[in-house]
């Protein structure tokens, strides 16, 4: 009988020569190589995994133990380092930007920082304390009612609830100022229509007051707040509608027309109050600077309160304009500027969570200007004669100018040389 194909092919291997059974082993160790190399890669592969997952962790774990760290400086810490310690918790949540671990810092620090805004006045310390919460929120606060909780704690350092163990104190301007500015910044966030009213009555009347303090910081601050919560649109939920009321309804037998006129009449109130302060002359040793602010600040909210036209500013970073057009974005954009410093230019050129939250594309930056820019101290530093740079450099000048003068009379010795024969 025949052999099938599968006889035939091992017949064929069992008569090869002994070059073709060298040239099978040579492909079955080429064959092995490829899969000693393929394992190789596989394992680099897996290092390289682990690698990873190595650094995410420990970057998970230092920021975590940097957060409680701070807090601990909150808990037990000297006024002066509470005021540290909450500005560095702000940092760090801006810098993890979006997500669980901000959320994670903001459910971390929320009872810190409740209690120490509860023990002590000292005016720093609590302005530090409300912009941390303001920031950390802002950052990873998920939802309305975990804003509206931060805000409440703020609101309540200047309106405690009173009890039998609470001393009530009178706040400085300084906290005023500080409470308005971060529960502003926060509010921003906020969906009028899902604020809690029995949060916030009365809230315009307590702001309408302030703009008739001696305090310029506290007129300033009151007067953005304003602003926003007209921008914001639920007016309503600020005001009351009417006065007596409890749980921000209308008291029994009220009619809706009383609570659109109490509205009303709270807005021309403070309107009056806008246009005296877009116009004031100002005091005995008020700085001129700080009178033009104010101001303009008033001429842009009485525009808005009139005309319906929010302000509209532009700066540069890098090249690129950064633009406002809503009492929101201006708000946020000067809060974030007084809470990041001289690092503020720094973060929206590099910070994502900044970008998102202002829409804004920075130019990309060439390494190349990066590494070779340097600054005016170091050129100074290499300008001068007995810089170790310049000493080298003249070092070098001199000795190329040796080679080149003995070039050339070995030229000239050359040339007189040929005219003698």
């Amino acid at each position: 009988m025949g052999k099938n194909k599968s006889q035939r092919k091992n017949t064929a291997i069992l008569v090869d020569s002994d070059d073709d059974n060298s040239s099978e082993s040579s492909t079955s160790t080429m064959r092995s190589d490829r899969m000693s190399v393929s394992g190789t890669e596989e394992v680099q592969l897996n290092k390289d995994s682990l690698l990873d997952q190595a650094l995410d962790a420990l970057y998970e774990k230092r920021c975590t133990t940097l957060l409680h760290q701070f807090l601990n400086c909150v808990k037990r810490g000297s006024s002066r380092e509470i005021s540290l310690a909450s500005h560095a918790i702000g940092l760090l949540a801006l810098t993890v930007g979006y997500g669980d671990k901000a959320h994670e810092i903001l459910e971390d620090s929320i009872t810190p920082l409740s209690q120490a805004l509860k023990s002590g006045s000292e005016s720093t310390k609590i302005a530090s304390l409300l912009d941390c919460l303001a920031v950390i929120t802002f950052v990873g606060g998920n939802d309305t009612e975990e804003t509206e909780r931060s805000m409440q704690m703020m609101w309540q350092v200047v309106h405690p609830k009173l009890n039998s163990k609470v001393v009530a104190t009178k706040p400085s301007a300084a906290v005023i100022t500080a409470m308005v500015s971060a529960w502003s910044f926060l509010l921003t966030t906020m969906d009028g229509l899902k604020l809690n009213p029995k949060h916030w009555q009365e809230s315009i009347s307590y702001l309408s007051s302030l703009l008739d303090k001696d305090d310029r910081s506290v007129r300033i601050a009151a007067g953005e707040a304003l602003a926003l919560i007209f921008e914001v649109g639920s007016v309503e939920k600020f005001s009351g509608e009417v006065k007596g009321s409890s749980d921000g309804s209308t008291q029994e037998g009220s009619k809706p027309r009383e609570g659109f006129s109490h509205i009303q009449g709270l807005k021309g109130k403070i309107i009056n109050q806008v246009r005296n302060l877009s116009a004031e002359a100002g005091g005995k040793g008020s700085a001129k600077k700080d009178l033009n602010s104010q101001r303009n600040l008033f001429r842009d909210i009485l525009e808005f309160f009139e005309d319906g036209y929010s302000p509209e500013n532009s700066i540069k970073i890098g090249g690129e304009s950064l633009q406002t057009s809503s009492w929101s974005q201006q708000i946020q954009l000067n809060f974030l500027k007084r809470f990041l410093g001289g690092g503020f230019i720094k973060h929206m050129q590099e910070n994502e969570f900044l970008h998102d939250v202002f829409e804004f594309k920075p130019k990309k930056k060439n390494l190349l200007d990066d590494e070779y820019r340097i600054s005016s101290a170091e050129k100074r530093m290499f300008k001068s004669p007995n810089s170790v740079v310049n000493k080298a450099r003249t070092q070098l000048l001199n000795k190329q100018r040796m080679l080149s003068e003995g070039r050339n009379v070995g030229h000239y010795g050359v040339n007189v040389g040929d005219d003698e024969f």
